[in-house]
């Protein structure tokens, strides 16, 4: 791998959208009840075991997304960053339709989310 794609853009993203997607995961699973309580929800063991289940499975995508942007060739990077396009608008979209009082870590989770989809978009139609 040369080093222009080392550090092309979208292998930047992936990788720290890796790193946040796995710092949400420690959090999910050593306090789910802390999160819930920060998006405003109830938190009961239902939501706690719900909380731990997303939290695996976001070390599952932290890994994915790590492994892409250091070993993927460009276009397997490009693919992947366009699904993560879509996957991070949704999840910034979904974070504002909680059923529960919009809080300041809502919007500012949902922003994540959004900034994150809007980097995957400007990096993806720039060539």
């Amino acid at each position: 791998m040369t080093e222009t794609l080392e550090k092309h853009p979208l292998r930047i993203v992936l990788r720290t959208g890796a790193a946040v997607f796995g710092l949400s995961a420690i959090f999910l699973l050593a306090l789910p009840e802390l999160f819930l309580d920060l998006l405003a929800l109830p938190s009961g063991p239902d939501q706690v075991w719900s909380m731990r289940m997303i939290a695996v499975t976001l070390v599952a995508l932290t890994g994915n997304m790590l492994m892409v942007s250091l070993y993927a060739n460009l276009k397997g990077v490009r693919l992947a960053s366009r699904v993560m396009q879509f996957a991070a608008f949704g999840l910034g979209g979904l974070t504002l339709m909680v059923p529960a009082e919009l809080t300041w870590f809502t919007y500012l989770y949902a922003a994540i989310g959004f900034v994150f989809s809007g980097a995957y978009t400007l990096f993806l139609f720039r060539r």
